[in-house]
């Protein structure tokens, strides 16, 4: 029997998404700071007014469009306008340094720039650096009336909205084409770019909703949920989530430049039952003053990024959070794996508390859409023990194709025909995965990998450590040997003799290996960090070189 082909076209296209919440008449609201609230068709029409914005400016198929600008609506608003046109949309890191921004911005070809008032010394730095961007448009939170436009910028923003068309056709057009690219930093070189095409941005999309719906102990979304991301907009469009919360309908609460305190304000005040954010950001939450008079029970959290420590687990569930891990990397869109709690699993444990930490805690089950491997170097799948450790390899339908302009990178990233994470990890006989370390944070010490993760796990169980970083550095004898970066708790002042014998009695108890303690404990006011809040370790490697006598 032969099928014919069906006269329909229906193409995964972003447009498709804000489709969904229109369509149910969704009753929530996209809420900016608890001041600014737009119901779905108020937001669906400043949509299509921005759209017709862009293209009076001269946008056409394939025009890079990018944003500076804190979380807000403004933000959501591009996500949809700027692909749903055909054009692609640069969501611009503000958190790097004048140079990479310049870089960045130029490297994809941006020619349009939303940039929010806060980040106009940044631009006046390097605008020389930017020949290929022709027109400006300026984002602020004071009213348009109250702004004054500088010199050269096609206009403010809600000024430029309100003198466009109400509706703006978009068109439909193949679903690979690219919608958003954005730039991500490693250890060495320049930022490299990643890219997603509409049918990947979709399918991720479907893939998160997908992948809660399976959730029944912890973990499950609905469309009554009220979210507030706490991942920046600028970094893997935060995390896709945005994407589906808008085609569930649900209420949106953005929370502008972060604070802890405006982030607790809203949470109580918006009743915010839905975020994800890096471990960071979590520790920030719960140590301001602020937290101690807020009901956080009922809020779900993802933690992604960096791995969940054991300690900030116990302490968010203590407050009555439902946390739990994310796992992925900014070339998967990002969703790889999430922690979701099964009660088969939990029932046959001999410790049910000690079993659901622990899941919680782990990088979880794969995502809809997505295989996991664990293999060695030659390929080779290692077996599905717990135990067995090797790097972490993955396809999905929603995976980067490469980096822009970077065939080399893009080549070694897709080695083998699988994307390769640069992550060591371990699959459970259920499936379960739990990442080990980076391939270029492990700890390779007397003929053993010590993963730098674990240390740094028992060490933030210390009563007197806040927050703690473990990197090696090299060492005639041993390869390596673990350093740890620890900033302690207000008021206590351990030693480092204190700090390591905390984590001798567990190589004593042969729970982790002896050469895991550490040789030195560096005392710090802060931990170095990335631009997305995870540990920058290449930088504290760099600053124990600088020390090292010559």
């Amino acid at each position: 029997m032969t099928l014919s082909i069906l006269p329909n076209n229906y193409p995964l296209l972003i447009k498709q998404i804000l489709k969904m919440p229109l369509a149910q008449a969704s009753q929530r609201q996209i809420v900016y700071r608890g001041e600014q609230r737009f119901t779905y068709p108020q937001f669906a029409e400043r949509v299509h007014r921005l759209a017709g914005t862009l293209a009076t400016l001269g946008a056409t198929m394939g025009t890079t469009v990018a944003v500076m600008d804190w979380d807000s609506h403004r933000y959501l608003e591009a996500y949809f306008a700027v692909p749903m046109s055909g054009c692609v949309l640069m969501t611009a890191n503000i958190r790097l340094s004048p140079e990479q921004i310049a870089y960045t911005l130029d490297h994809c070809g941006a020619e349009i720039l939303l940039i929010h008032t806060d980040f106009l010394p940044i631009l006046a730095a390097i605008r020389a650096r930017l020949p290929k961007l022709r027109h400006l448009v300026l984002l602020s939170d004071q009213p348009a009336t109250d702004t004054a436009v500088p010199e050269g910028f096609a206009g403010e923003y809600e000024s430029l909205l309100a003198r466009a068309p109400s509706q703006y056709d978009f068109p439909d057009f193949d679903e690979n084409l690219q919608a958003t690219t954005f730039y991500t930093t490693g250890t060495t070189g320049l930022p490299k770019g990643v890219m997603f095409s509409h049918r990947q941005i979709v399918l991720h999309t479907l893939a998160i909703m997908s992948t809660l719906l399976m959730a029944g102990l912890n973990a499950r979304f609905s469309r009554e949920d009220v979210y507030m991301p706490l991942t920046p907009m600028f970094h893997v469009h935060a995390w896709g989530f945005p994407f589906a919360a808008t085609m569930m309908g649900m209420q949106q609460v953005y929370v502008g430049r972060f604070l802890p305190e405006v982030v607790l304000k809203l949470l109580a005040t918006e009743r915010v039952t839905v975020s994800h954010c890096v471990p960071t950001i979590m520790h920030m939450i719960l140590t301001a003053p602020a937290a101690s008079s807020i009901d956080l029970s009922g809020w779900h959290v993802i933690i992604g990024g960096s791995a969940l420590p054991r300690a900030l687990c116990e302490a968010a569930l203590a407050r009555g959070i439902d946390i739990f891990s994310g796992y992925g990397m900014s070339e998967t869109c990002p969703l790889m794996t999430m922690a979701q709690l099964r009660g088969t699993r939990l029932d046959a444990a001999p410790d049910r508390r000690e079993a659901e930490i622990a899941t919680r805690i782990a990088a979880g089950l794969p995502a809809v859409f997505v295989e996991v491997r664990i293999v060695d170097d030659n390929m080779n799948d290692l077996p599905h023990d717990g135990k067995s450790i090797g790097e972490v390899v993955t396809r999905s339908p929603y995976l980067t194709p490469g980096y822009a302009g970077n065939p080399d990178a893009s080549e070694a990233l897709w080695r083998g025909g699988w994307l390769h994470t640069g992550d060591l990890g371990v699959l459970d006989a259920d499936g379960t995965l739990h990442i080990v370390d980076r391939l270029k944070d492990v700890v390779k010490t007397g003929g053993e990998w010590v993963s730098s993760l674990g240390i740094e796990d028992i060490i933030l169980q210390h009563p007197a450590i806040a927050e703690v970083a473990v990197v090696g550095v090299p060492d005639e004898r041993w390869g390596e040997r673990p350093v740890a970066f620890v900033v302690t708790r207000p008021g206590s002042e351990p030693d480092a003799e204190a700090i390591k014998a905390h984590v001798r009695i567990r190589a004593d108890s042969g729970e982790i290996s002896r050469y895991a303690v550490p040789d030195r404990v560096v005392f710090v006011e802060a931990l170095d960090k990335t631009s997305v809040g995870k540990l920058d370790k290449k930088a504290m490697r760099a600053r124990l070189a600088a020390a090292a006598p010559t």
